[in-house]
């Protein structure tokens, strides 16, 4: 079946389940192409919630469709592919993090949204890669714990007076990305700002003429004078860089700067999914309650 086929059969059935189809800004340039809504995870999910959709079918991964169903506990959360991981997500288990706050009493968990609904359920609050720093200024404590990046907490870190405790988790693909590639296509391309995720290696985000979310970075390449761009963040991006500035040129900051997880959902994926409404993502209640306590916690930390 062709992809224009495939793509007619899924708008179809959207229209007939009144789904919503979300695409996170790392997914294949053919699944952002069709998505009703593209973005980044949390972003995604309350963008979601906001619609009359009684269906969300999430194209990213586990952790993100469960953000989708403990902001919207009454809607289907359909995630096309279960093995759809993260690993950064990963690295952090309750038990663990458990652990870490009975040797450090009294002191406030602020967890990256890149968690599990059961981690985000024992934190204090979230943060995203954006807000990071105003969540982490917007707490009277002088220590925090911070879980699962470390390189997002050490960037945080840098612009704040608190004392950090890092668990010692990190993204694989950004970790990829090493200084000396970075340094060599700035040398190569003098006239390129790079811009790099948070979540790369500190070494790295050193040497970034900008540092931001991956919807920062739109905004920042949008809004930039300059016509060359090298990229430390995931390949997928480049789809929506490239369509909002055609006279613009992007660089992949590396080769493997590319995630299996996030490239594992295919449009015939997405159709099985929409067919037989499944597989299905759901948050029991007594996860869902104290992660979305988290969460609220963050959206109520007043803007810039």
């Amino acid at each position: 079946m062709y992809q224009e086929d495939i793509k007619g059969e899924i708008r179809d059935l959207l229209r007939k389940r009144n789904a919503v189809l979300l695409a996170h800004n790392y997914m294949r340039d053919e699944v952002q192409e069709i998505a009703d809504i593209t973005g980044d995870s949390l972003a995604l999910s309350m963008e979601a919630a906001r619609t009359d959709a009684d269906v969300i079918v999430f194209c990213g991964v586990h952790f993100m469709a469960e953000s989708a169903s403990i902001l919207s506990p009454d809607k289907t959360v359909l995630l096309p592919r279960l093995d759809a991981g993260c690993p950064m997500a990963d690295m952090v288990t309750v038990e663990g993090l458990l652990e870490m706050k009975s040797r450090l009493p009294g002191v406030p968990v602020v967890t990256y949204v890149n968690s599990t609904a059961a981690v985000k359920a024992h934190s204090d609050i979230c943060c995203t890669s954006a807000n990071a720093g105003r969540v982490v200024d917007s707490l009277p404590d002088s220590e925090i714990i911070f879980a699962p990046d470390r390189n997002l907490g050490s960037y945080v870190a840098k612009s704040s007076s608190k004392k950090f405790h890092f668990w010692d988790g990190f993204c694989p693909t950004h970790e990829r990305l090493r200084p000396e590639q970075a340094a060599r296509l700035k040398a190569e391309y003098p006239d390129a700002l790079f811009i790099c995720h948070p979540e790369c290696n500190p070494a790295v985000t050193a040497l970034a003429d900008h540092a931001c979310s991956t919807s920062g970075m739109y905004d920042y390449c949008k809004k930039s004078p300059a016509k060359r761009f090298i990229i430390g963040t995931e390949a997928g991006i480049l789809y929506r860089l490239k369509k909002e500035n055609p006279d613009k040129e992007f660089i992949l900051a590396s080769p493997a700067l590319i995630c299996p997880n996030m490239k594992l959902i295919s449009l015939e994926d997405i159709l099985a999914s929409l067919t037989h409404m499944s597989p299905e993502v759901r948050v029991p209640e007594d996860i869902r309650v104290p992660a979305k306590r988290a969460l609220d916690r963050m959206l109520a930390v007043p803007r810039d």
